[in-house]
C-alpha cells in the first residue's frame, strides 16, 4: 500500500464484525531508515482504507469518534481530523451532523443502468403462469437462498420491542383481544400515520384513513372503488408483480407505460395512453417503484398530477417504500398536489416495521365512502389489539430511531450486492441505481434468459424473480429483481457467483 489513495475494490466477507479491529500503530509501507516519512494523518487515512478496501467497514459503518481514534492512535485530535477528512474530500467517508463520520457508497458509474422498455400497443387482460406462486412458496422455504421476494429479513425489524409492547397491551386491555373489530380505523393510529404524512409534506386528517390489512388490500380495495371488470387500468413497467396478480383477479385490462429507471414513469407515453384509450386509473410507485427503484422528482410528480386532473383520471398511488430513502429528505408523495381527491394513497408498515402484523393503509380522496364500504364488505375490521401496539411504538418515538438503522443497513446492502454483481455477472450486465428501498433491477445481455436461469438456480436452491413475471407481455427475458433486504454473507456471495457462473453458460 502507497501513500496515494486509490479507488477500493470489493473482497467478499461473511457478516462485519461486532465491534471495529484495533488500527495497527503504524501504517505499513517501504521499509529501512531511508524510507520518506509520510505525515501521520495520512498513515490513519491508509490504514481506514485498507479496512474499507478489506470490507471489514461497509457503507453505512461508523468509523471510530475522532476522540476515540486519537487515543487509540496517540496523536491529536486535529491529526485525526485530517485524516477523517482526506478520506471524505476524497468520497470514502461522510460526515454526518451530531453523529459523527460513516463509510460512504461508492457508486459504480462504470455499469450502465437498465434501458427503458417501448410502450405497450393496446391493453390486454393478466393471465399470470403458476411461477409465481411456486416462487412465493419457496420464498418461504429457509433452504432457499432468498433473492425473489421483496421480503426484508426479520433480523431488521425491531421485533423483541414490538413482542413485549404486544404483551403489555394485550394485558391492560385484554378485550380489544375478545371482540369483533368493526371499525375504519384505530384513531391514535390514524393520528400518527397523519401526522408523519404532514411532516413529509402531505397534509392529511386522520379521519381520511382506512387502516386496511396490509398495501395489498388497500390497493385491492381502491381499484375496486374506481373499476369495473373490462376496465382498463395504466401502470408502469416493469410493474411489480403483485398489481398484475391483483389486475388479473379483478378481470381488469393492464396497459404498460414505459417506465425511466431513475424518475419513473414516461409523461409523454402517459399522455398518448390517456388520449387513446379509455382508462379508468393509473397505478404509480412514485417513490422507489417496484422494481426499478425510481425516484420521481417533485416537478414531475408534480405534472404528473396536473396530467392527471386534465384528464379526470384518478391515481392510485403505492408508497409502501417512501419512509426509505437513502437520503436526509423522504420523497413527496403524490398525494402531496393533490387538491381535487384524486390520489388514492396507499401504504403499509410491511416494508419498515412489522411485516407480520399487517398493517396498512389508505387514504382514497372522493372515494373515501366507498372504499370504507368495501373494507367493511371484504374484512369488516382490522384487528385493533396490533394496531394499538403500532400506535404505541409511533408516538414513543421508537420508530424514527428504527427507520434511521434500517435505512443505513438497506443503504448498505443495496452497495455490496451491486458491487458483488459487478464482480460476477456476465459482462455487459446492467442493473438500477436506486436511492431508497432494498431492490435491484438486472438486465443481463440479451442472450441469458431468466427463466432457464430461474430452473437452473433452483437446483442449486438459489430462488429468483425471472422478468418475465413483471409483465402482462412476454417480456423482460434477460432481466432479473435481486432482494437487497438480506443481511451479507459469505452465502450470499456464493450465491450471486453460482447465479453469473449459469448466467455466463447462457452466452
Amino acid at each position: 500500500m502507497t501513500s496515494s489513495l486509490v479507488a477500493p475494490t470489493f473482497s467478499p466477507a461473511a457478516n462485519p464484525p461486532a465491534a471495529l479491529p484495533l488500527l495497527p500503530s503504524r501504517p505499513s509501507g517501504p521499509a529501512g531508515d531511508d524510507a520518506p516519512a509520510r505525515p501521520l494523518y495520512a498513515g490513519i487515512a491508509a490504514s481506514l482504507l485498507r479496512l474499507i478496501e478489506q470490507d471489514t467497514l461497509r457503507p453505512g459503518h461508523r468509523v471510530p469518534s475522532v476522540r476515540r481514534m486519537s487515543l487509540q492512535r496517540g496523536v491529536s485530535i486535529s491529526t485525526v481530523l485530517q485524516a477523517y477528512m482526506l478520506l471524505e474530500n476524497r468520497g470514502y467517508l461522510e460526515a454526518r451532523p451530531q453523529s459523527g463520520y460513516y463509510v460512504r457508497p461508492r457508486p459504480l458509474l462504470s455499469v450502465p443502468e437498465p434501458r427503458m422498455a417501448r410502450p405497450m400497443a393496446r391493453p390486454a387482460y393478466v393471465s399470470l403462469s403458476d411461477l409465481m406462486a411456486r416462487m412465493r412458496e419457496l420464498a418461504q422455504d429457509s433452504n432457499y437462498v432468498p433473492f425473489a421476494t421483496a421480503c426484508p429479513h426479520y433480523s431488521l425489524f425491531p421485533t423483541r420491542k414490538l413482542a413485549r409492547l404486544l404483551g403489555a397491551v394485550s394485558r391492560s386491555d385484554p378485550n380489544l383481544v375478545g371482540r369483533y373489530v368493526m371499525n375504519w380505523a384505530y384513531e391514535p393510529l390514524a393520528r400518527e400515520i397523519a401526522r408523519r404524512y404532514l411532516l413529509a409534506g402531505a397534509p392529511l386528517h386522520h379521519q381520511e384513513l382506512v387502516i386496511t390489512i396490509g398495501c395489498t388490500e388497500a390497493l385491492n380495495l381502491c381499484l375496486r372503488a374506481v373499476t369495473r371488470p373490462g376496465d382498463i387500468v395504466a401502470l408502469e413497467t416493469p410493474a411489480y408483480f403483485g398489481f398484475l396478480d391483483i389486475i388479473q383477479s379483478l378481470n381488469l385490462k393492464a396497459l404498460e407505460i414505459p417506465t425511466d429507471p431513475r424518475e419513473g414513469i414516461c409523461l409523454d407515453a402517459l399522455r398518448t395512453a390517456l388520449d387513446q384509450n379509455a382508462i379508468k386509473a393509473v397505478l404509480v410507485m412514485p417513490s422507489f417503484q417496484n422494481p426499478l427503484g425510481s425516484c420521481m422528482p417533485d416537478a414531475k410528480k408534480e405534472r404528473l398530477y396536473r396530467l392527471l386532473a386534465d384528464y379526470g383520471v384518478p391515481a392510485i398511488e403505492d408508497d409502501i417504500y417512501g419512509d426509505l430513502q437513502f437520503g436526509e429528505r423522504r420523497p413527496k408523495p403524490l398525494k402531496a398536489w393533490d387538491t381535487e381527491g384524486l390520489v388514492m394513497l396507499c401504504s403499509s408498515f410491511g416494508k419498515t416495521l412489522a411485516p407480520g402484523f399487517r398493517i396498512g393503509w389508505a387514504a382514497p380522496g372522493r372515494q373515501f365512502e366507498r372504499v370504507r364500504h368495501l373494507k367493511f364488505t371484504n374484512t369488516m375490521g382490522t384487528p385493533a389489539v396490533l394496531q394499538k401496539v403500532l400506535a404505541d411504538f409511533l408516538r414513543d418515538g421508537g420508530y424514527d430511531h428504527h427507520l434511521r438503522s434500517i435505512r443505513r443497513a438497506y443503504q448498505g446492502q443495496m452497495h455490496v450486492f451491486s458491487q458483488a454483481i459487478a464482480r460476477h455477472f456476465p459482462e455487459g450486465t446492467r442493473f438500477s441505481r436506486p436511492q431508497g428501498s432494498m431492490i435491484l433491477w438486472v438486465e443481463f445481455p440479451a442472450g441469458v434468459d431468466t427463466l432457464r436461469l430461474h430452473a437452473d438456480a433452483l437446483k442449486r436452491r438459489i430462488n429468483t424473480a425471472p422478468g418475465p413475471l413483471f409483465s402482462v407481455k412476454d417480456r423482460y427475458h434477460n432481466c432479473l429483481r435481486m432482494n437487497c433486504g438480506i443481511p451479507w454473507t459469505a452465502e450470499i456471495d456464493a450465491a450471486l457467483k453460482t447465479l453469473g457462473d449459469l448466467a455466463k453458460r447462457q452466452l
